[in-house]
């Protein structure tokens, strides 16, 4: 199973779409969490998950707005999509019940 940060960067990339690169992926999770990840997590994370397959990495062309770096894209891949999609239904199936997440007041 995907640890929660795993899930946060393969949606994040799937997300991102042909945009899917460390920094856009970087500030995609902190919009959505509002808290800021680490670049040296960031990539050791993309390391790991493209290790077990399920997402792949490349190199993209250099541009003169990163100073002439390139950026390392990623693309999910339809094992990491499936992996996304079963940590997504388990947190949904443990949550049932949890009163925040029927709406059914403080604990």
């Amino acid at each position: 199973m995907l640890g929660e940060f795993e899930y946060l960067l393969i949606t994040a990339a799937a997300g991102l779409g042909d945009e899917a690169y460390g920094a856009a992926i970087r500030e995609a999770i902190a919009s959505a969490s509002g808290h800021k990840c680490s670049i040296g997590s960031l990539y050791v994370t993309l390391d790991r998950l493209e290790a077990k397959g399920l997402i792949e990495t490349w190199m993209g062309e250099a541009t003169a707005q990163r100073g002439g770096r390139a950026k390392r894209m990623v693309r999910v891949t339809a094992s990491g999509a499936k992996a996304a999609k079963e940590f997504y239904d388990t947190v949904m199936r443990v949550s049932r019940g949890a009163t925040w997440a029927t709406d059914q007041g403080p604990l």
